[in-house]
């Protein structure tokens, strides 16, 4: 016997931790995102008043990155305005380190041995075509 059942529709969906949208956009689960890692960038700024440079890219790669780079082959970024909000983030980062503060983004990623996490995903094997 045959038992027909209707689905629900609904606008979003969590799974994994990734929050699926019905135009698969992603926007709620990037912003969420992003703003975690805000946060975490938050609590790095106020317990590490003054941190070095080495101290600062384990803190960032162990606290921020991995909120920004999670499940990242199902939600990559398609969109310019996705990819420069979290991009923006890394570069908010970057200045918390004061001897850093006023050099150029490209600078200050050189300085810290980090990729831009565009190029860390592109890296990744993640690649749309």
């Amino acid at each position: 016997m045959i038992v027909h059942h209707r689905l629900d529709e609904v606008e979003e969906i969590k799974d994994l931790g990734v929050t699926y949208d019905s135009l698969l956009l992603f926007d709620k689960h990037i912003s969420e995102k992003v703003n975690k890692a805000y946060m975490m960038l938050g609590i790095m700024k106020i317990n590490f008043e003054h941190i070095t440079r080495h101290c600062f890219v384990t803190l960032y790669k162990s606290l921020v990155t991995s909120h920004l780079e999670y499940a990242n082959s199902v939600w990559y970024p398609k969109r310019i305005m996705d990819v420069d909000k979290l991009e923006r983030v890394q570069k908010r980062a970057t200045k918390l380190i004061p001897e850093l503060s006023k050099k150029s983004y490209s600078d200050r990623l050189k300085t810290l041995k980090l990729p831009t996490l565009k190029y860390r995903r592109y890296r990744g094997g993640v690649r749309i075509v």
